[in-house]
């Protein structure tokens, strides 16, 4: 396994970035996905932001997060007796749903160190079939699991956070044994006019400075979602991408008035 160093050891931290905010305005200008350090600021903040990661999840979708994932779980069924690799798992709620869904094994796998440190020990907390999952620092892009070794790899609200995203779901089509789901839970825009201009104002607008005030944040992380979402892949243009990396029977399943939506991809048998 390609093991990661945490942004907290300076030496990791390029100069330029030392004591600045990982995403400030200048680094916010542009589209956020085409910055060559893409990978490294986002290391930063997340590293930043994982003492409070949870929380703001449930706050700010209104409890509603979790929710999502269990549908996820549920739309790529049978789950029971599979093998299940959680890519950028953060601290773990993913993974613990599909453990708690009957999974014969869990791997979740990040690139933040400190997201992982926070899922061990959330995992440890609850015990029973949570507790075995395993956790590893990895990248998505560059996955340190053999050929075919899973039957579902999941991905929520993170598939935009990678550098690449293509080789990303390149790697996550070759450890998918025949048969084998991929899972990508992702933000997405309201069409709709009005719902769209409501969930705009409280994205763009409310809730990177609530979140940020609860997280003591100062390195624009809450500042990064909003951008990241409008600038990223919508879910047509990301299900093309999930075609040309192998995927068939690509599905999309919008949820809450299309806040986000669920992109379920197969491999042929």
């Amino acid at each position: 396994m390609v093991r990661v160093p945490p942004p907290s050891d300076p030496a990791t931290v390029p100069a330029s970035h030392a004591g600045k905010p990982a995403w400030d305005g200048q680094a916010l200008q542009g589209n956020p996905h085409r910055r060559d350090d893409k990978a490294q600021r986002v290391q930063e903040m997340f590293t930043a932001i994982a003492h409070a990661y949870d929380l703001n999840n449930r706050l700010h979708s209104l409890g509603l997060d979790q929710s999502w994932r269990r549908r996820t779980v549920r739309l790529v069924e049978p789950v029971v007796g599979s093998r299940v690799l959680d890519v950028a798992c953060g601290t773990g709620d993913l993974s613990e749903a599909f453990a708690r869904a009957g999974a014969m094994e869990v791997t979740g796998l990040d690139y933040t160190a400190a997201m992982l440190d926070h899922a061990r020990v959330k995992a440890a907390k609850a015990g029973g079939t949570v507790a075995s999952i395993r956790y590893l620092q990895g990248d998505a892009q560059n996955l340190p699991f053999p050929n075919g070794s899973f039957d579902i790899v999941s991905i929520a609200f993170g598939i935009r956070n990678v550098a690449d995203p293509s080789k990303a779901l390149a790697e996550f089509r070759r450890v998918l044994a025949p048969g084998g789901r991929v899972a990508i839970l992702e933000f997405s825009r309201p069409k709709a006019g009005f719902v769209r201009f409501v969930s705009d104002l409280y994205t763009q607008r409310i809730m990177p400075w609530t979140a940020s005030l609860i997280a003591r944040d100062g390195s624009g992380a809450y500042h990064y979602l909003p951008k990241s979402v409008e600038t990223f892949l919508d879910p047509s243009a990301l299900s093309a991408h999930l075609c040309s990396a192998g995927f068939a029977h690509v599905t999309a399943h919008p949820m809450t008035m299309n806040t986000c939506t669920a992109l379920i991809g197969r491999v042929a048998s």
